[in-house]
């Protein structure tokens, strides 16, 4: 008989050299289905400015996930609800800049990493500072959701 700590070693090398076969596959996409992707994506982005427009809290809610979290410039993080708060009080967020640079990286076909680049107003100082940020969108169930966000000030250009 195995001595259980012998055993308990001899299993966790065993499943480290059995991880990479239980590990989920790579999926090699066509261009039409990163199309396809991309195409959903601009239409979630499209469906949140309209809830914004709308002020419609439970499609806000359905489209950013439980798990949200956005990591503002500062470095203040915040959560789903909290962001909901801003983009309703009208504050100036990426989720409803103008967008000067888009970039669309299909990664899964339920994983899709949105990054680009905006001005965005400090009300303080009432002048546009540029960002780039990223979104993460992630298809849970079917459906399409806002996971995380992030917004880097840029230094100012001479």
């Amino acid at each position: 008989m195995i001595a259980p700590r012998s055993f308990i070693a001899a299993l966790a090398l065993a499943l480290s050299f059995a991880t990479p076969a239980f590990a989920h596959p790579h999926e090699t996409l066509q261009a039409e289905q990163v199309g396809h992707i991309e195409h959903q994506i601009m239409h979630m982005r499209e469906a949140l400015l309209g809830a914004i427009a709308a002020k419609d809290v439970a499609k806000l809610r359905g489209i950013y996930a439980p798990s949200f979290t956005h990591t503002q410039g500062s470095g203040k993080v915040d959560g789903r609800d909290a962001r909901i708060v801003s983009v309703l009080a009208g504050d100036p967020v990426i989720e409803t800049a103008k967008v000067e640079e888009l970039t669309i990286r299909v990664l899964h076909a339920d994983t899709a990493i949105l990054t680009g680049r905006s001005p965005i107003l400090n009300k303080t100082e009432n002048r546009d500072y540029d960002f780039r940020w990223m979104q993460v969108w992630v298809r849970v169930g079917g459906e399409w959701q806002l996971a995380a966000s992030q917004a880097t000030h840029l230094p100012a250009t001479t």
